[in-house]
């Protein structure tokens, strides 16, 4: 398959390269930029006897000429200009971006804060949660946000057993500094970010719609969330901590064995066992998701404890294994890199 990447000198762009370069069946056979127009490995050295491509104009036609899927890992709102000509010649699109995500009417302009005239196109993606992907042949893929991810394989197991007190759902997520994207902020700046931590976006994140409508596609009788994001001082990496009561009193034991039979044929999700939780340093550079699980019988209380990779499992990663969904591949083709551990 011959692949074309928009955004290619982003942080998610620059991750799609790092696992396709090794992807059995996969030629990247161009990479474009708004904004750079030298070969790429001048630009990141850390490319260089890797990947020495040029990067070009984004020119939908001649991409469509000779490629066969187009990754877009451009920023929400510019992702859905870039991405019409696409779909309207019917072009195979994995959209890493917020923009195809959200279904509901309003929704976009209410958590994205710009206009959502590209609705009609959202209708055709199908959100690409890549355990639970329900139409496998669909050209148009909508790349699930990092935190979302992290949240939505931390709880479906539950949700899709209604085993979960719906109104009880906490969800804490810490992000490290990539996150943010490749962008100057005063948040991300050295000097505040280093040895510290913060909350931001308190229930303002944009993943928390796209959270809810997935939960609720599990659990249509859920109105909601609560949800808060931290950024810590790591350069990648999410942790996950979802607090949710339970139904009934299970113990510790039969809560890891139905993640364990929920996720059996999933090879990147690894449950871990009875007392033992993950660290993101055990999916650092992977498309992992590692979950650990705890229960408070007293307060009838399950903890979830999951941590991804944000630009592996959180983006790039994930859009791969997306790609090798719709295109027939094996699930782990490209991806099956031990973490970068220490």
């Amino acid at each position: 398959m011959k692949v074309s990447i928009i955004g290619a000198t982003g942080y998610g762009g620059l991750e799609l390269i790092r696992y396709l370069v090794n992807h059995p069946h996969v030629e990247i056979i161009s990479i474009h930029s708004q904004t750079e127009t030298q070969a790429v490995d001048q630009q990141y050295p850390h490319l260089k006897g890797i990947l020495s491509m040029k990067l070009t104009a984004v020119d939908p036609e001649e991409i469509m000429n000779q490629s066969d899927l187009v990754f877009l890992a451009s920023p929400s709102g510019i992702s859905k200009k870039l991405a019409l000509p696409f779909i309207e010649n019917d072009f195979p699109v994995i959209d890493l971006s917020g923009d195809f995500r959200l279904k509901e009417a309003g929704a976009y302009e209410k958590w994205y804060g710009t206009d959502a005239q590209h609705f009609s196109s959202i209708e055709k993606f199908d959100y690409g949660l890549a355990e639970f992907r329900e139409n496998l042949n669909s050209k148009f893929i909508a790349n699930p946000g990092c935190y979302a991810t992290a949240s939505e394989l931390s709880l479906a197991p539950l949700l899709q057993n209604q085993l979960a007190e719906l109104d009880s759902i906490v969800i804490d997520g810490k992000s490290g500094l990539s996150g943010a994207g490749k962008g100057m902020s005063a948040s991300s700046h050295f000097s505040h970010a280093n040895e510290n931590m913060s909350v931001y976006k308190m229930n303002k994140h944009q993943h928390i719609p796209e959270i809810v409508q997935q939960f609720q596609h599990w659990a249509p009788e859920l109105k909601g969330i609560q949800f808060t994001t931290s950024l810590i001082p790591v350069t990648r990496g999410i942790l996950v901590t979802a607090y949710v009561k339970l139904k009934d009193v299970l113990s510790c034991v039969q809560l890891v064995n139905l993640y364990k039979s929920c996720y059996m044929e999933k090879p990147f999700i690894r449950i871990q066992e009875e007392g033992c939780f993950p660290c993101i340093k055990q999916v650092a550079g992977t498309n992992f998701c590692d979950i650990g699980l705890a229960v408070n019988k007293e307060m009838k209380m399950a903890t979830i404890v999951t941590v991804i990779d944000n630009l592996g499992k959180g983006a790039a990663g994930q859009a791969i294994q997306n790609m090798n969904l719709f295109a027939g591949f094996s699930e782990t083709d490209g991806l099956m890199q031990v973490p970068i551990y220490p």
